[in-house]
C-alpha cells in the first residue's frame, strides 16, 4: 500500500453546527465494538479464501479442505470462527455437513470490498 500524506488545516476552528450534527450519530460503545469484531473476521486471508468459495455452494469442511490445500483441523478452526460471528451456517445430512453463507450480506459486503479495491 503506498503511503498517503494527511493534509491539516493550517488554522485552528471548530465548525460548532458540523460537530454536534457529527457527535449525534456516533453508535454506542457496545455497537462499535461490535462492528469492529465484525470486521476483523475479515482480516484473515483464510477466512476470505473460505467465503469466496462457499459464494459458488454450500460445501462440506472435506471439500473446503481439498479445494484450498489445507488440512480439516485449519479450515474448521476458521469456520467455528465465522460462524461465531454469523457469517455462515451449517446444516447436517447423515454424518456429513455442510457449510453456507448464513445470508445475502455476506456477499454484499465481501463485493462491495472488492469493487472498492479494484477501483
Amino acid at each position: 500500500m503506498k503511503k498517503t500524506e494527511v493534509e491539516c488545516c493550517d488554522t485552528f476552528c471548530i465548525h460548532e453546527e458540523l460537530v454536534h450534527k457529527a457527535e449525534g450519530h456516533i453508535p454506542d460503545e457496545e455497537v462499535l465494538k461490535d462492528l469492529a469484531d465484525f470486521f476483523k473476521v475479515f482480516a484473515d486471508t483464510t477466512r476470505i479464501r473460505i467465503l469466496c468459495v462457499l459464494f459458488q455452494s454450500e460445501m462440506c469442511v472435506c471439500d473446503l479442505a481439498e479445494v484450498l490445500g489445507m488440512t480439516q483441523s485449519a479450515i474448521s478452526h476458521q469456520l467455528r470462527m465465522l460462524k461465531q460471528m454469523k457469517l455462515v451456517k451449517n446444516r447436517r445430512e447423515g454424518k456429513t455437513v455442510f457449510y453456507s453463507l448464513a445470508d445475502d450480506h455476506i456477499q454484499t459486503i465481501m463485493n462491495q470490498g472488492m469493487e472498492h479495491i479494484l477501483e
